[in-house]
Order: C-alpha cells, then sequence, then structure tokens
C-alpha cells in the first residue's frame, strides 16, 4: 500500500504532448519508488490524437472554453464531461500536473480574447476540478516543485494524508490517538493553535464517536498542514526535544547544539543538522517518544532532496597531473 497521485501523463510515462513530446522528470520518476502515480492525460482522453493542434483556454461571452487552434473546434463540453466522471469517487493523497497546459497547468495558464490576446493566467480545466474538488490535497506542477520548500511540503502533506486515510479506515480511536502522539511535534512546527485543536479533539471529553471525531480531526489537520514548517515554530520544537535530554547531556554537547540552532535561526545551517544530532542522541539514550516522531521522518528518507551540494570535489583539481 502507498500514497496515490494523480500525474500528468506527459511526464515521463508518454508522449503524448500536442507535438509527440514527452517531458522527463527526475522527481516523478524517483517518487514511483515511494507512491502509485496514476498517470493522465486528458486531451487524450477526450478523443484528441498525438500529434495534434494545440488547443488555449478562450474567455467568450464571460465564460472559459477551450478551443483548437486552428479548427476553432470548442471542446469544452468533451472536456468537463471527462472530467466530472474522472474525478467520480477517486481517492488520491495529491497532484503533479504539466505545468501551462491548458488542460493541466495551475495558475499559470493562459487566457485568450477571442481576438487571440492575453489578458490573463489561470487554471487549466482539469486543475481547476482538482482544486475546486480537492482544495486541501497537494497540487502542483512539475516546475513548482523544483523549488524545494515546495517539494517538502509536497510530501510532508501526501505522506501524513495517507497515514491519516489508513487511521480513517480503521475506525479505531487508539490509532488515531497514535497517529497524533506520532505527528505531535511535526504539527507544532506547522501551525501551534491548530494543533492544540487537535489534541482538545483527541481527548474527545464529549466521547463523540469515531466518525464524528475523526471528521473535525481531519477539518483541523487540513488546517494546520496548509502551512509549511515556520523557522521560529521549527525552532520551538527542537528546544522541546533538547529537553528530553537535559539532564544527560555534557554541558559542551548542549553548547554545541544551542550554537547551531542560533544558526539555523540565521539561516546558514540545515534543519538536518540539528535533526541529525537530535536522532543520535535518541538513538543513544533509546527515547522511544521522540523515536515515533514523524517530525524527524515526514516522508520517506529515500526522497529528500539534496538541499546543499557536498563542496567535496570529485577529484582533486589541484594535482595538475591529474587534471
Amino acid at each position: 500500500m502507498k500514497p496515490k497521485i494523480i500525474v500528468s501523463r506527459c511526464l515521463g510515462f508518454d508522449h503524448c504532448r500536442y507535438d509527440g513530446s514527452i517531458i522527463p522528470s527526475q522527481i516523478v520518476e524517483k517518487l514511483q519508488e515511494e507512491v502509485e502515480c496514476i498517470p493522465v492525460c486528458p486531451e487524450l482522453a477526450i478523443g484528441l490524437g498525438v500529434p495534434r493542434q494545440p488547443v488555449r483556454i478562450v474567455f467568450i461571452d464571460g465564460e472559459r472554453r477551450l478551443i483548437q487552434d486552428k479548427s476553432g473546434e470548442d471542446l469544452t463540453l468533451r472536456m468537463s464531461a471527462f472530467i466530472k466522471s474522472f474525478f467520480e469517487g477517486i481517492d488520491v493523497q495529491g497532484f503533479i500536473l504539466k505545468a501551462k497546459s491548458p488542460s493541466c497547468g495551475v495558475r499559470d495558464v493562459k487566457i485568450y480574447t477571442p481576438q487571440g490576446t492575453v489578458f490573463a493566467q489561470g487554471n487549466g480545466f482539469f486543475a481547476q476540478e482538482a482544486l475546486t474538488r480537492h482544495p486541501h490535497l497537494p497540487i502542483e506542477t512539475e516546475k513548482r516543485l523544483e523549488n524545494i520548500a515546495i517539494y517538502e511540503h509536497f510530501l510532508q502533506k501526501v505522506f501524513t494524508l495517507y497515514e491519516f486515510s489508513q487511521v480513517k479506515a480503521s475506525q479505531s480511536m487508539k490509532k488515531l490517538v497514535d497517529f497524533h502522539t506520532r505527528y505531535k511535534l511535526f504539527l507544532l512546527a506547522h501551525h501551534q493553535r491548530e494543533t492544540q485543536l487537535l489534541g482538545k479533539i483527541v481527548a474527545n471529553a464529549e466521547k463523540n464517536d469515531f466518525v464524528t471525531v475523526a471528521r473535525e480531526y481531519e477539518i483541523h489537520l487540513h488546517q494546520a498542514l496548509k502551512r509549511a514548517m515556520n523557522r521560529k515554530l521549527t525552532i520551538n520544537v527542537l528546544y522541546h526535544a533538547l529537553g528530553y535530554f537535559k539532564d544527560r547531556l555534557t554541558s559542551r554537547e548542549k553548547q554545541l547544539f544551542l550554537r547551531l540552532l542560533e544558526q539555523f535561526r540565521q539561516g546558514t545551517v540545515p534543519l538536518a543538522a540539528l535533526t541529525g544530532i537530535l536522532r543520535s542522541w535518541i538513538e543513544r539514550f533509546e527515547e522511544e517518544y521522540l523515536a515515533k516522531q514523524a517530525f524527524f521522518t515526514p516522508y520517506p528518507e529515500e526522497l529528500q532532496p539534496k538541499i546543499e551540494k557536498d563542496n567535496l570535489p570529485p577529484r582533486n583539481y589541484w594535482d595538475w597531473e591529474e587534471s
């Protein structure tokens, strides 16, 4: 069982772009090791061939229409019918869509006047339906995922929502409590107030049934995950984690961690430097509560981006004979 994401078919799966090309995506290729990708090409699905005349979004009489350039054929109804049938009953944790595509683009699609001039940018037809039906899911283009912060937030949401979907399917209050316990520090790094609300919901002082509690929990989980991890809140979480070891560390160990924490605050040291030290202490002192925290591994480590390139060169550039 893996998380499921919808991916534009042209992103490494098929030569299905209007000109018969395919767009290689290292991100999508790597993700396939850890998620189940469901490729889709809306334009192929409505019967357009490969190659084909490009389509564009045209604003006509106050409505967005999907028009094929040269023929002038209006494909709006065919596209709308496909989109409606595709989204019925679909259960996924995210979308990676082709940037600037009139069907799949997110916020970067050119919208034309009937005279052929661009007057705005917006969402493709398929992307708009995804955003409307699933406003809380991570929906990104392959171009935006090249940004490390966006990429990490995308993965965090995909895997958190997938694990929560497993909890919902179990209908077990114990598993919901375990989920919140495991994700508490992770959620605190995103949104402190929402995390506190989630704690109260899980406590279930009103003794509501599982379905009621899970429904309310999901609403506030989505609210917490709308924000990416915040540096200030993350520092608070790191201080909190340090507290578990305060009586077991030497003063020099504490001072080293605090110096690195200040450098992280200033943006000169990556988060991994701090979490790496904490994880070593978790193993050393067998700290079970922290060992289970999703804060340290919110998604599979195999998907971690190379945030900073290794400064060690692959060969000795100062050895003139070698070079």
